[in-house]
Protein backbone atom coordinates (compact mmCIF):
# COMPACT_ATOMS: atom_id res chain seq x y z
CA UNK A 1 0.00 0.00 0.00
CA UNK A 2 2.85 2.39 0.81
CA UNK A 3 4.46 1.76 -2.58
CA UNK A 4 1.16 2.38 -4.35
CA UNK A 5 0.69 5.58 -2.38
CA UNK A 6 4.15 6.77 -3.37
CA UNK A 7 3.57 5.83 -6.99
CA UNK A 8 0.30 7.75 -7.15
CA UNK A 9 1.90 10.71 -5.35
CA UNK A 10 4.69 10.69 -7.91
CA UNK A 11 2.14 10.75 -10.74
CA UNK A 12 0.33 13.65 -9.04
CA UNK A 13 3.63 15.50 -8.74
CA UNK A 14 4.38 14.93 -12.43
CA UNK A 15 0.92 16.10 -13.51
CA UNK A 16 1.05 19.27 -11.40
CA UNK A 17 4.74 19.72 -12.17
CA UNK A 18 3.85 19.83 -15.86
CA UNK A 19 1.45 22.67 -15.05
CA UNK A 20 4.37 24.52 -13.46
CA UNK A 21 6.45 23.91 -16.60
CA UNK A 22 3.67 25.27 -18.81
CA UNK A 23 3.34 28.33 -16.59
CA UNK A 24 7.07 29.10 -16.68
CA UNK A 25 7.15 28.65 -20.46
CA UNK A 26 4.14 30.97 -20.74
CA UNK A 27 5.85 33.56 -18.53
CA UNK A 28 9.02 33.45 -20.61
CA UNK A 29 7.02 33.72 -23.82
CA UNK A 30 5.25 36.85 -22.55
CA UNK A 31 8.52 38.44 -21.43
CA UNK A 32 9.65 38.43 -25.08
CA UNK A 33 6.50 40.22 -26.26
CA UNK A 34 6.95 44.03 -26.56
CA UNK A 35 3.26 44.99 -26.65
CA UNK A 36 0.10 44.65 -24.56
CA UNK A 37 -0.88 41.01 -24.13
CA UNK A 38 -3.79 41.58 -21.76
CA UNK A 39 -5.76 44.77 -22.25
CA UNK A 40 -4.47 47.30 -19.70
CA UNK A 41 -0.90 46.09 -19.29
CA UNK A 42 0.39 49.13 -21.14
CA UNK A 43 -1.26 51.50 -18.69
CA UNK A 44 0.43 49.63 -15.84
CA UNK A 45 3.71 50.38 -17.63
CA UNK A 46 2.72 54.03 -18.04
CA UNK A 47 2.08 54.25 -14.28
CA UNK A 48 5.49 52.71 -13.67
CA UNK A 49 7.17 55.20 -15.99
CA UNK A 50 5.45 58.13 -14.28
CA UNK A 51 6.56 56.94 -10.83
CA UNK A 52 10.11 56.47 -12.14
CA UNK A 53 10.00 60.17 -13.10
CA UNK A 54 8.58 61.03 -9.64
CA UNK A 55 5.27 62.04 -11.22
CA UNK A 56 1.79 60.96 -10.15
CA UNK A 57 -0.39 58.82 -12.42
CA UNK A 58 -3.50 60.14 -10.64
CA UNK A 59 -4.21 63.07 -12.93
CA UNK A 60 -7.06 65.25 -14.12
CA UNK A 61 -8.79 63.35 -16.92
CA UNK A 62 -10.48 66.51 -18.22
CA UNK A 63 -7.16 67.96 -19.43
CA UNK A 64 -4.79 66.70 -22.13
CA UNK A 65 -3.58 63.91 -22.26
CA UNK A 66 -6.70 62.89 -20.28
CA UNK A 67 -4.77 60.16 -18.49
CA UNK A 68 -5.17 58.72 -15.02
CA UNK A 69 -4.85 55.44 -13.16
CA UNK A 70 -7.33 53.65 -10.90
CA UNK A 71 -4.84 51.34 -9.19
CA UNK A 72 -2.80 51.79 -6.01
CA UNK A 73 0.88 52.66 -6.44
CA UNK A 74 2.99 49.93 -4.82
CA UNK A 75 3.35 47.52 -7.74
CA UNK A 76 4.44 50.35 -10.00
CA UNK A 77 6.76 51.83 -7.38
CA UNK A 78 8.52 48.46 -7.02
CA UNK A 79 8.91 48.23 -10.80
CA UNK A 80 10.04 51.87 -11.22
CA UNK A 81 13.80 51.25 -10.65
CA UNK A 82 13.79 48.90 -13.66
CA UNK A 83 12.85 51.88 -15.84
CA UNK A 84 15.98 53.72 -14.73
CA UNK A 85 18.16 50.81 -15.86
CA UNK A 86 16.28 49.23 -18.78
CA UNK A 87 13.94 51.94 -20.03
CA UNK A 88 10.35 51.25 -21.08
CA UNK A 89 9.70 47.50 -21.28
CA UNK A 90 7.11 44.91 -20.34
CA UNK A 91 9.42 42.09 -19.31
CA UNK A 92 10.32 43.33 -15.84
CA UNK A 93 6.70 43.81 -14.79
CA UNK A 94 5.91 40.31 -16.02
CA UNK A 95 8.98 39.01 -14.20
CA UNK A 96 7.80 40.63 -10.96
CA UNK A 97 4.40 38.96 -11.36
CA UNK A 98 5.98 35.58 -12.11
CA UNK A 99 8.16 35.80 -9.02
CA UNK A 100 5.12 36.85 -6.97
CA UNK A 101 3.25 33.75 -8.17
CA UNK A 102 6.12 31.50 -7.14
CA UNK A 103 6.38 33.23 -3.75
CA UNK A 104 2.65 32.70 -3.14
CA UNK A 105 2.96 29.02 -4.09
CA UNK A 106 5.99 28.63 -1.83
CA UNK A 107 4.14 30.25 1.08
CA UNK A 108 1.23 27.85 0.54
CA UNK A 109 3.60 24.87 0.65
CA UNK A 110 5.24 26.25 3.79
CA UNK A 111 1.86 26.78 5.46
CA UNK A 112 0.79 23.17 4.83
CA UNK A 113 4.17 21.74 5.85
CA UNK A 114 4.35 23.79 9.04
CA UNK A 115 0.83 22.79 10.00
CA UNK A 116 1.30 19.02 9.68
CA UNK A 117 4.87 18.32 8.55
CA UNK A 118 3.83 16.31 5.48
CA UNK A 119 6.37 17.34 2.83
CA UNK A 120 4.78 15.70 -0.21
CA UNK A 121 1.32 17.12 0.40
CA UNK A 122 2.90 20.52 1.01
CA UNK A 123 4.59 20.38 -2.39
CA UNK A 124 1.38 19.29 -4.10
CA UNK A 125 -0.58 22.09 -2.42
CA UNK A 126 1.83 24.72 -3.76
CA UNK A 127 1.82 23.20 -7.24
CA UNK A 128 -2.00 23.05 -7.15
CA UNK A 129 -2.10 26.84 -6.77
CA UNK A 130 -0.03 27.37 -9.93
CA UNK A 131 -2.08 24.73 -11.78
CA UNK A 132 -5.26 26.77 -11.31
CA UNK A 133 -6.46 28.22 -14.62
CA UNK A 134 -7.11 31.54 -12.89
CA UNK A 135 -3.63 31.78 -11.41
CA UNK A 136 -2.12 30.74 -14.75
CA UNK A 137 -4.04 33.58 -16.39
CA UNK A 138 -2.79 36.39 -14.19
CA UNK A 139 0.43 34.97 -12.79
CA UNK A 140 2.74 36.27 -15.53
CA UNK A 141 0.99 39.47 -16.63
CA UNK A 142 2.17 43.02 -16.12
CA UNK A 143 -0.72 43.42 -13.67
CA UNK A 144 -0.66 43.94 -9.92
CA UNK A 145 -3.25 41.35 -8.84
CA UNK A 146 -0.91 38.41 -8.22
CA UNK A 147 1.52 40.54 -6.21
CA UNK A 148 -1.40 41.49 -3.98
CA UNK A 149 -2.18 37.78 -3.51
CA UNK A 150 1.47 37.05 -2.65
CA UNK A 151 1.44 39.74 0.05
CA UNK A 152 -1.85 38.35 1.39
CA UNK A 153 -0.69 34.73 1.55
CA UNK A 154 2.61 35.55 3.25
CA UNK A 155 0.82 37.84 5.72
CA UNK A 156 -1.78 35.24 6.69
CA UNK A 157 0.83 32.49 7.05
CA UNK A 158 2.80 34.73 9.42
CA UNK A 159 -0.26 35.78 11.43
CA UNK A 160 -1.62 32.25 11.84
CA UNK A 161 1.32 31.40 14.07
CA UNK A 162 2.16 34.83 15.48
CA UNK A 163 -1.24 35.78 16.89
CA UNK A 164 -1.76 32.74 19.20
CA UNK A 165 1.83 33.14 20.45
CA UNK A 166 1.38 36.91 20.93
CA UNK A 167 4.54 37.62 18.93
CA UNK A 168 4.24 41.37 18.64
CA UNK A 169 6.84 41.95 15.93
CA UNK A 170 5.54 39.14 13.74
CA UNK A 171 1.94 40.37 14.14
CA UNK A 172 3.02 43.88 13.19
CA UNK A 173 4.87 42.49 10.14
CA UNK A 174 1.86 40.45 9.05
CA UNK A 175 -0.53 43.38 9.33
CA UNK A 176 1.94 45.64 7.53
CA UNK A 177 2.09 43.14 4.66
CA UNK A 178 -1.70 43.39 4.40
CA UNK A 179 -1.35 47.18 4.20
CA UNK A 180 1.14 46.63 1.38
CA UNK A 181 -1.33 44.25 -0.30
CA UNK A 182 -4.02 46.94 -0.08
CA UNK A 183 -1.76 49.51 -1.70
CA UNK A 184 -0.99 46.98 -4.42
CA UNK A 185 -4.68 46.47 -5.18
CA UNK A 186 -7.79 47.57 -3.29
CA UNK A 187 -9.27 44.04 -3.28
CA UNK A 188 -6.95 43.16 -0.36
CA UNK A 189 -9.56 44.83 1.83
CA UNK A 190 -11.24 41.40 1.92
CA UNK A 191 -8.21 39.82 3.59
CA UNK A 192 -7.96 42.78 5.97
CA UNK A 193 -11.59 42.28 7.03
CA UNK A 194 -11.03 38.54 7.58
CA UNK A 195 -7.84 39.01 9.62
CA UNK A 196 -9.11 41.87 11.79
CA UNK A 197 -12.42 40.09 12.34
CA UNK A 198 -10.64 36.90 13.45
CA UNK A 199 -8.37 38.94 15.72
CA UNK A 200 -11.39 40.57 17.34
CA UNK A 201 -13.19 37.25 17.87
CA UNK A 202 -10.14 35.76 19.59
CA UNK A 203 -9.53 38.73 21.86
CA UNK A 204 -11.74 41.82 21.42
CA UNK A 205 -9.41 44.17 23.31
CA UNK A 206 -6.25 43.13 21.48
CA UNK A 207 -8.17 42.98 18.22
CA UNK A 208 -9.30 46.58 18.64
CA UNK A 209 -5.75 47.69 19.51
CA UNK A 210 -4.21 46.02 16.47
CA UNK A 211 -7.09 47.21 14.32
CA UNK A 212 -6.49 50.79 15.43
CA UNK A 213 -2.81 50.54 14.57
CA UNK A 214 -3.60 48.99 11.20
CA UNK A 215 -6.09 51.75 10.43
CA UNK A 216 -3.63 54.44 11.52
CA UNK A 217 -0.87 53.23 9.21
CA UNK A 218 -3.18 52.58 6.26
CA UNK A 219 -5.02 55.86 6.82
CA UNK A 220 -1.79 57.86 7.00
CA UNK A 221 -0.68 56.51 3.61
CA UNK A 222 -4.15 57.21 2.23
CA UNK A 223 -4.02 60.78 3.50
CA UNK A 224 -0.60 61.42 1.99
CA UNK A 225 -1.76 60.12 -1.40
CA UNK A 226 -4.95 62.18 -1.31
CA UNK A 227 -3.24 65.44 -0.30
CA UNK A 228 -0.20 65.05 -2.57
CA UNK A 229 -2.41 64.45 -5.63
CA UNK A 230 -4.82 67.27 -4.92
CA UNK A 231 -7.64 64.80 -4.27
CA UNK A 232 -7.17 62.90 -7.53
CA UNK A 233 -6.16 59.71 -5.66
CA UNK A 234 -9.56 59.72 -3.93
CA UNK A 235 -11.39 60.51 -7.16
CA UNK A 236 -9.52 58.17 -9.48
CA UNK A 237 -8.67 55.15 -7.30
CA UNK A 238 -11.64 55.08 -4.92
CA UNK A 239 -14.73 56.83 -6.28
CA UNK A 240 -14.15 55.63 -9.84
CA UNK A 241 -13.94 52.01 -8.71
CA UNK A 242 -17.59 51.75 -7.69
CA UNK A 243 -18.58 49.72 -10.74
CA UNK A 244 -21.85 48.22 -11.93
CA UNK A 245 -22.65 44.68 -10.74
CA UNK A 246 -23.73 41.84 -13.01
CA UNK A 247 -25.17 38.92 -10.97
CA UNK A 248 -25.07 36.61 -13.99
CA UNK A 249 -21.33 37.16 -14.28
CA UNK A 250 -20.85 36.30 -10.60
CA UNK A 251 -23.02 33.20 -11.02
CA UNK A 252 -21.14 32.00 -14.11
CA UNK A 253 -17.68 32.61 -12.64
CA UNK A 254 -18.66 30.92 -9.36
CA UNK A 255 -19.82 27.83 -11.23
CA UNK A 256 -16.57 27.85 -13.20
CA UNK A 257 -14.55 28.14 -9.96
CA UNK A 258 -16.46 25.17 -8.58
CA UNK A 259 -16.02 23.10 -11.72
CA UNK A 260 -12.28 23.66 -11.94
CA UNK A 261 -11.38 23.40 -8.25
CA UNK A 262 -14.08 21.10 -6.86
CA UNK A 263 -11.66 18.32 -5.84
CA UNK A 264 -9.89 20.76 -3.52
CA UNK A 265 -12.91 22.85 -2.52
CA UNK A 266 -14.68 19.83 -1.00
CA UNK A 267 -11.81 18.86 1.36
CA UNK A 268 -11.25 22.54 2.19
CA UNK A 269 -14.93 22.81 3.06
CA UNK A 270 -14.76 19.65 5.15
CA UNK A 271 -11.83 21.05 7.10
CA UNK A 272 -13.75 24.29 7.63
CA UNK A 273 -16.72 22.28 8.94
CA UNK A 274 -14.42 20.22 11.19
CA UNK A 275 -12.98 23.37 12.77
CA UNK A 276 -16.39 24.97 13.07
CA UNK A 277 -18.04 22.05 14.88
CA UNK A 278 -15.26 19.99 16.47
CA UNK A 279 -12.37 22.36 17.05
CA UNK A 280 -11.68 26.09 16.76
CA UNK A 281 -11.89 28.18 13.61
CA UNK A 282 -8.41 29.03 12.39
CA UNK A 283 -7.48 32.18 10.51
CA UNK A 284 -7.11 30.02 7.39
CA UNK A 285 -10.76 28.98 7.61
CA UNK A 286 -12.07 32.49 8.22
CA UNK A 287 -9.89 33.79 5.38
CA UNK A 288 -11.19 31.05 3.08
CA UNK A 289 -14.80 31.98 3.87
CA UNK A 290 -14.38 35.74 3.38
CA UNK A 291 -12.17 35.44 0.30
CA UNK A 292 -14.61 33.07 -1.37
CA UNK A 293 -17.86 34.88 -0.64
CA UNK A 294 -16.68 38.47 -1.11
CA UNK A 295 -14.38 37.55 -3.99
CA UNK A 296 -17.28 35.89 -5.79
CA UNK A 297 -19.46 38.96 -5.34
CA UNK A 298 -16.64 41.24 -6.52
CA UNK A 299 -16.06 39.11 -9.62
CA UNK A 300 -19.39 40.28 -11.00
CA UNK A 301 -18.45 43.96 -11.15
CA UNK A 302 -17.54 45.57 -14.47
CA UNK A 303 -13.83 45.12 -15.23
CA UNK A 304 -13.49 42.22 -12.78
CA UNK A 305 -13.37 38.53 -13.65
CA UNK A 306 -12.02 35.15 -12.60
CA UNK A 307 -8.93 36.80 -11.07
CA UNK A 308 -11.10 37.81 -8.10
CA UNK A 309 -11.07 34.15 -7.01
CA UNK A 310 -7.26 34.00 -6.80
CA UNK A 311 -7.10 34.69 -3.05
CA UNK A 312 -9.83 32.11 -2.42
CA UNK A 313 -7.86 29.57 -4.48
CA UNK A 314 -4.79 30.18 -2.31
CA UNK A 315 -6.84 29.61 0.84
CA UNK A 316 -8.41 26.52 -0.72
CA UNK A 317 -5.00 25.00 -1.47
CA UNK A 318 -3.88 25.60 2.12
CA UNK A 319 -7.02 24.23 3.80
CA UNK A 320 -7.25 21.16 1.56
CA UNK A 321 -3.52 20.49 2.03
CA UNK A 322 -3.83 20.65 5.82
CA UNK A 323 -6.91 18.42 5.69
CA UNK A 324 -5.14 15.80 3.57
CA UNK A 325 -2.02 15.93 5.74
CA UNK A 326 -3.99 15.55 8.93
CA UNK A 327 -5.79 12.48 7.59
CA UNK A 328 -2.50 10.85 6.59
CA UNK A 329 -0.90 11.78 9.91
CA UNK A 330 -4.04 10.75 11.83
CA UNK A 331 -3.43 13.85 13.90
CA UNK A 332 -6.84 15.10 14.96
CA UNK A 333 -7.11 17.21 18.09
CA UNK A 334 -10.79 16.75 18.69
CA UNK A 335 -12.66 18.64 21.33
CA UNK A 336 -15.17 16.33 23.02
CA UNK A 337 -18.31 17.26 21.17
CA UNK A 338 -21.21 15.43 19.61
CA UNK A 339 -19.43 15.72 16.28
CA UNK A 340 -16.16 14.04 17.27
CA UNK A 341 -17.43 10.62 16.15
CA UNK A 342 -17.42 11.84 12.55
CA UNK A 343 -13.67 12.56 12.51
CA UNK A 344 -11.87 10.01 10.29
CA UNK A 345 -9.65 7.98 12.63
CA UNK A 346 -10.40 4.48 11.37
CA UNK A 347 -7.47 2.47 9.95
CA UNK A 348 -9.61 1.61 6.95
CA UNK A 349 -10.22 5.29 6.25
CA UNK A 350 -6.51 6.01 6.65
CA UNK A 351 -5.61 3.23 4.21
CA UNK A 352 -8.15 4.40 1.65
CA UNK A 353 -6.94 7.98 2.04
CA UNK A 354 -3.42 6.97 1.01
CA UNK A 355 -4.90 6.10 -2.39
CA UNK A 356 -7.68 8.68 -2.66
CA UNK A 357 -5.65 11.80 -1.80
CA UNK A 358 -3.03 11.55 -4.58
CA UNK A 359 -5.81 10.53 -7.00
CA UNK A 360 -7.67 13.74 -6.06
CA UNK A 361 -4.58 15.79 -6.89
CA UNK A 362 -4.22 13.92 -10.19
CA UNK A 363 -7.88 14.58 -10.96
CA UNK A 364 -7.45 18.24 -10.05
CA UNK A 365 -4.47 18.46 -12.42
CA UNK A 366 -6.61 17.01 -15.21
CA UNK A 367 -9.54 19.33 -14.44
CA UNK A 368 -7.29 22.40 -14.59
CA UNK A 369 -5.21 21.20 -17.54
CA UNK A 370 -4.07 23.80 -20.04
CA UNK A 371 -1.20 23.98 -22.54
CA UNK A 372 -0.20 25.32 -25.95
CA UNK A 373 -0.78 22.95 -28.83
CA UNK A 374 2.02 24.24 -31.05
CA UNK A 375 5.81 23.95 -30.97
CA UNK A 376 8.24 21.06 -30.78
CA UNK A 377 7.49 20.08 -27.16
CA UNK A 378 3.88 21.10 -26.68
CA UNK A 379 2.86 20.16 -30.19
CA UNK A 380 4.20 16.65 -29.64
CA UNK A 381 2.42 16.33 -26.28
CA UNK A 382 -0.83 17.58 -27.84
CA UNK A 383 -0.51 15.05 -30.63
CA UNK A 384 0.20 12.16 -28.25
CA UNK A 385 -2.71 13.11 -25.97
CA UNK A 386 -5.02 13.98 -28.90
CA UNK A 387 -5.57 17.50 -27.56
CA UNK A 388 -7.20 20.02 -29.87
CA UNK A 389 -6.82 23.78 -29.32
CA UNK A 390 -9.87 25.71 -28.13
CA UNK A 391 -8.21 29.13 -27.66
CA UNK A 392 -7.07 31.21 -30.64
CA UNK A 393 -6.41 28.00 -32.55
CA UNK A 394 -3.15 27.53 -30.66
CA UNK A 395 -3.94 26.72 -27.03
CA UNK A 396 -6.06 24.32 -24.97
CA UNK A 397 -7.76 25.36 -21.74
CA UNK A 398 -10.02 23.00 -19.79
CA UNK A 399 -12.10 25.96 -18.62
CA UNK A 400 -13.13 26.86 -22.18
CA UNK A 401 -14.25 30.45 -22.78
CA UNK A 402 -18.02 30.29 -22.50
CA UNK A 403 -18.24 32.19 -19.20
CA UNK A 404 -18.56 35.99 -19.20
CA UNK A 405 -15.66 37.49 -17.27
CA UNK A 406 -13.24 34.62 -17.85
CA UNK A 407 -10.21 36.27 -19.49
CA UNK A 408 -9.68 35.24 -23.11
CA UNK A 409 -5.92 34.79 -22.67
CA UNK A 410 -3.39 32.09 -21.85
CA UNK A 411 -2.13 31.33 -25.35
CA UNK A 412 1.47 31.92 -26.41
CA UNK A 413 2.36 34.79 -28.73
CA UNK A 414 4.18 34.28 -32.02
CA UNK A 415 6.66 36.15 -34.18
CA UNK A 416 3.78 37.03 -36.47
CA UNK A 417 2.08 38.77 -33.55
CA UNK A 418 5.22 40.82 -32.96
CA UNK A 419 5.49 41.75 -36.64
CA UNK A 420 1.83 42.81 -36.76
CA UNK A 421 2.36 44.92 -33.66
CA UNK A 422 5.32 46.59 -35.31
CA UNK A 423 3.14 47.34 -38.33
CA UNK A 424 0.68 49.20 -36.11
CA UNK A 425 3.61 51.10 -34.59
CA UNK A 426 4.73 52.09 -38.10
CA UNK A 427 1.29 53.59 -38.75
CA UNK A 428 1.61 55.67 -35.59
CA UNK A 429 5.12 56.80 -36.53
CA UNK A 430 3.89 57.88 -39.95
CA UNK A 431 1.13 60.03 -38.48
CA UNK A 432 1.93 63.74 -38.34
CA UNK A 433 -0.71 64.33 -35.69
CA UNK A 434 -1.27 62.70 -32.27
CA UNK A 435 -2.63 59.16 -32.10
CA UNK A 436 -5.13 57.81 -29.57
CA UNK A 437 -4.78 54.09 -28.92
CA UNK A 438 -6.90 51.88 -26.71
CA UNK A 439 -3.71 50.09 -25.71
CA UNK A 440 -0.70 52.08 -24.60
CA UNK A 441 2.02 49.74 -25.87
CA UNK A 442 1.94 50.93 -29.47
CA UNK A 443 2.34 54.58 -28.46
CA UNK A 444 5.15 53.74 -26.05
CA UNK A 445 7.13 51.84 -28.69
CA UNK A 446 6.53 54.68 -31.17
CA UNK A 447 7.70 57.18 -28.55
CA UNK A 448 4.41 59.07 -28.74
CA UNK A 449 2.39 60.40 -25.79
CA UNK A 450 -0.16 58.00 -24.29
CA UNK A 451 -3.55 59.65 -24.59
CA UNK A 452 -6.31 58.58 -22.19
CA UNK A 453 -6.91 55.36 -20.29
CA UNK A 454 -10.19 54.04 -21.76
CA UNK A 455 -11.36 51.84 -18.89
CA UNK A 456 -10.63 54.59 -16.37
CA UNK A 457 -12.59 57.11 -18.43
CA UNK A 458 -15.47 54.65 -18.56
CA UNK A 459 -15.35 54.10 -14.80
CA UNK A 460 -15.40 57.85 -14.18
CA UNK A 461 -18.21 58.38 -16.67
CA UNK A 462 -20.39 55.67 -15.14
CA UNK A 463 -19.93 57.30 -11.74
CA UNK A 464 -20.68 60.80 -13.02
CA UNK A 465 -17.09 61.95 -12.50
CA UNK A 466 -15.99 62.60 -16.09
CA UNK A 467 -16.82 65.78 -17.96
CA UNK A 468 -15.36 64.74 -21.30
CA UNK A 469 -16.05 68.00 -23.14
CA UNK A 470 -12.40 68.68 -24.00
CA UNK A 471 -11.68 65.18 -25.31
CA UNK A 472 -14.94 65.04 -27.27
CA UNK A 473 -14.05 68.42 -28.77
CA UNK A 474 -10.72 66.92 -29.87
CA UNK A 475 -12.62 64.15 -31.62
CA UNK A 476 -15.03 66.55 -33.29
CA UNK A 477 -12.14 68.62 -34.64
CA UNK A 478 -10.37 65.41 -35.69
CA UNK A 479 -7.24 66.26 -33.71
CA UNK A 480 -6.00 62.67 -33.83
CA UNK A 481 -4.67 61.27 -37.07
CA UNK A 482 -5.38 57.70 -36.00
CA UNK A 483 -7.55 56.07 -33.33
CA UNK A 484 -6.91 52.42 -32.52
CA UNK A 485 -9.66 50.20 -31.10
CA UNK A 486 -9.51 46.70 -29.71
CA UNK A 487 -12.42 46.31 -27.30
CA UNK A 488 -14.15 49.74 -27.50
CA UNK A 489 -13.93 50.30 -23.73
CA UNK A 490 -14.27 54.09 -24.00
CA UNK A 491 -17.30 55.89 -22.47
CA UNK A 492 -20.40 55.80 -24.63
CA UNK A 493 -20.42 59.57 -25.44
CA UNK A 494 -16.83 59.30 -26.66
CA UNK A 495 -17.61 56.22 -28.77
CA UNK A 496 -20.56 58.07 -30.32
CA UNK A 497 -18.37 61.06 -31.19
CA UNK A 498 -15.72 58.81 -32.71
CA UNK A 499 -18.38 56.98 -34.73
CA UNK A 500 -19.55 60.29 -36.19
CA UNK A 501 -16.13 61.66 -37.13
CA UNK A 502 -13.91 58.61 -37.75
CA UNK A 503 -14.17 55.47 -39.86
CA UNK A 504 -12.36 52.13 -39.89
CA UNK A 505 -9.81 52.07 -42.70
CA UNK A 506 -8.12 48.74 -41.96
CA UNK A 507 -7.87 45.97 -39.41
CA UNK A 508 -4.83 44.18 -38.03
CA UNK A 509 -4.83 40.82 -36.23
CA UNK A 510 -2.37 40.65 -33.35
CA UNK A 511 -2.31 38.13 -30.53
CA UNK A 512 -5.60 36.71 -31.78
CA UNK A 513 -7.43 40.03 -31.38
CA UNK A 514 -8.67 42.39 -34.08
CA UNK A 515 -7.29 45.92 -33.93
CA UNK A 516 -9.33 48.47 -35.87
CA UNK A 517 -7.50 51.45 -37.35
CA UNK A 518 -9.78 54.50 -37.58
CA UNK A 519 -8.97 57.69 -39.48
CA UNK A 520 -10.83 61.03 -39.73
CA UNK A 521 -13.75 61.06 -42.16
CA UNK A 522 -12.31 64.16 -43.84
CA UNK A 523 -9.40 62.07 -45.07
Amino acid sequence: MTMLHRGLSLIATLVLGFALFVFLAYAFNLMTFPFDYDQGEGFELVDTILFSEFRSPYQNTDAFPYYSSNYPPLYHVIAAPFVWVFGDAYWYGRLLSTVSTLIAAGAISYAVYRAEGHRWIAILAGLAFISSNTVYHIGALYRQHIMMVAFEVVAVVILVHAIPRKQTRAIALGLFLIVLAGYTKQLAAITAIAVLGWLFLRNPRRGMMWGAGFTLVGGAIFGVLTISTGGEWWRQAILANVNEFNPLQTFGLTLLWLRLHLLLIIPAGLFFAYELYADRLSLYSVWFLFATVLGAIGSGTWGAGDSYFATSIAATCILSGIFFSRILNNNWSVTKTAYSKFIPQSKHILTASMLVIPVLYIGYGVMTFKMPTEGMIFGTVAQVLSIEPNVMGRHYDSATYDVVGYANIGHFVTQEDIENGRYIVSLIEASETPVMSEEAGFSLVANRPVITNPTQLRNLWLNGLWNGDALIADIETQRYGIIIFRASFYPTPLLEAIGQHYSVTETVIMNGFTYRILRPNDE
